[in-house]
């Protein structure tokens, strides 16, 4: 009996190992990555930008963030972004993709401008044919001619890293991914990439000198006609089920699974033949003197926050520093008023603000990482956490996939109470809504495929075969 105690012991000991090699911790490429001046990711703030990021009610945070000042060894550029992971892994996924993002667009940013210098040999003939399809597949808004090595980076960054996740070792991305939005400013230029249904909104003064909201992206549903038309052209099927009319979803060809709530994401391979697609879309404007700021935020915030109430909260934030922290706050305590009876999803915003004259560099905020940064440090399993993807974009090309008996779509909404925001924001922070008895309101994943494909046999998916 004790040979048998001693040798499970030890089993177990070699799998915790492993456990902290590829989960616990970062790698060293990671710990450099986290010691880069100007580059932060945690909650706290910069010169410049604000970020915070709260979990919510379902698990483990799957949502993560970054600022990065002086990007591509330049003094003027910045690099922003936003990413909410889904499914199992779905907060690995989030959280390698904020890291090594940045460091490919880095990368091919730099190499497509000594190329447009003539300083190095640059792409094949194959990759710049590969190059150009990508630009044909994202968003047809033109970029100024300088920018389009930036364009042409984004696109080849986003692709091969969707690549890397595919083969990566230690996180199963065939059920899990992210969204992406990310924006560089350079100069007065914003050029923003957009994957999945994470938003960015300009703040901007209009000509009564009052605050408006422009949303700089589309959040890119099944429900979009295009997206719609490309994903059944692959035998995918987008339709929207019963009890959330108003929530479009991507489904296999013969199974009723997984059920995706964006047309685009990374991971989330058991798709990707089916008309999912890790292609952004590219935006480009030109900063004016009436642009004041920039909120990127995942879609815990905007599912609760309309366009405006967001920018009217981080203009009213006490201090540029705690702009971000006001606006999840607000999200939080939103969600506990509009739907007291769901688990409130996970929020992360970014606050970028675009005048000529920053305030002065301030300590962080918080000097404690937040979860986000790193896997849950317990050695447990990771949990099977699936977050929600509920917003409904404003656009007049989303059409319903399920029409109700009156021929309209529910309104986001309906049914909640009548209180206003600043109602909501003043419930005392002890008055808590217990979630066991109600229902999750929309999940990005409904459920995770019953098979595997090629050699793929991951243990983790197959006891995740549960209808969430």
């Amino acid at each position: 009996m004790g040979a048998c105690y001693s040798t499970s012991k030890s089993v177990n000991r070699k799998s915790g190992d492993a456990k902290f090699k590829f989960g616990k911790g970062p790698t060293p490429e990671e710990r450099a990555l986290h010691q880069i001046p100007g580059r932060v990711f945690g909650n706290g703030s910069s010169s410049i930008a604000s970020l915070y990021t709260q979990q919510g009610k379902k698990g483990t945070n799957q949502d993560a963030m970054i600022v990065w000042e002086k990007f591509s060894s330049t003094n003027e550029a910045v690099f922003c972004g936003v990413f909410d992971g889904h499914g199992p892994y779905g907060h690995m996924v989030a959280r390698k993709v904020r890291d090594y993002l940045p460091v490919l667009l880095s990368t091919h940013w730099k190499t497509g401008s000594d190329v447009e210098n003539g300083n190095v040999n640059g792409n094949t003939h194959e990759e710049e044919d590969e190059d150009d399809d990508l630009c044909e597949e994202s968003e047809k808004q033109q970029v100024p001619e300088k920018y389009i090595p930036l364009k042409k980076s984004i696109l080849k960054a986003f692709r091969l890293l969707d690549m890397e996740l595919k083969t990566h070792p230690a996180i199963d991305c065939f059920c899990s991914g992210s969204t992406a939005v990310t924006l560089v400013k350079q100069s007065q230029d914003l050029i923003l990439g957009n994957l999945g249904d994470s938003r960015a909104v300009l703040a901007t003064k209009d000509e009564n000198n009052g605050l408006t909201a422009v949303q700089l992206t589309v959040d890119l549903k099944p429900n979009l006609p295009r997206e719609a038309a490309r994903i059944q052209k692959f035998k995918g099927r987008v339709f929207a089920l019963q009890d959330e009319p108003e929530v479009a979803r991507v489904w296999l060809p013969n199974s009723d699974s997984p059920g995706l709530a964006m047309a685009r994401a990374f991971g989330d391979f058991c798709l990707k033949d089916f008309g999912l697609i890790s292609v952004p879309d590219i935006y480009y404007h030109r900063i004016t003197d009436k642009d004041k700021f920039v909120v990127l935020a995942t879609d815990g915030v905007w599912d609760v926050l309309s366009n405006k109430e967001a920018v009217d909260i981080v203009a009213a934030a006490p201090s540029r520093a705690t702009a971000a922290r006001a606006l999840v706050d607000c999200a939080t305590r939103a969600w506990r008023l509009k739907y007291p009876t769901s688990k409130n999803d996970d929020c992360a915003a970014v606050c970028l603000f675009l005048d000529s004259k920053p305030t002065p560099t301030s300590p962080k905020e918080e000097t404690k990482e937040p979860d986000t940064s790193i896997v849950p440090p317990d050695g447990t399993e990771p949990v099977p956490v699936l977050t929600h993807s509920g917003t409904v974009t404003e656009s007049s090309e989303i059409v319903p996939c399920v029409e109700p008996e009156d021929g309209k779509l529910p309104e986001k909404g309906v049914g909640a109470s009548k209180r206003s925001l600043a109602e909501c924001i003043s419930n005392p922070e002890d008055e808590e809504w217990s979630a066991l008895e109600g229902v999750t309101r929309v999940n990005s994943l409904l459920s995770i495929p019953r098979f595997l494909t090629g050699d793929k046999k991951s243990t983790s998916s197959r006891k995740s075969v549960v209808k969430i």
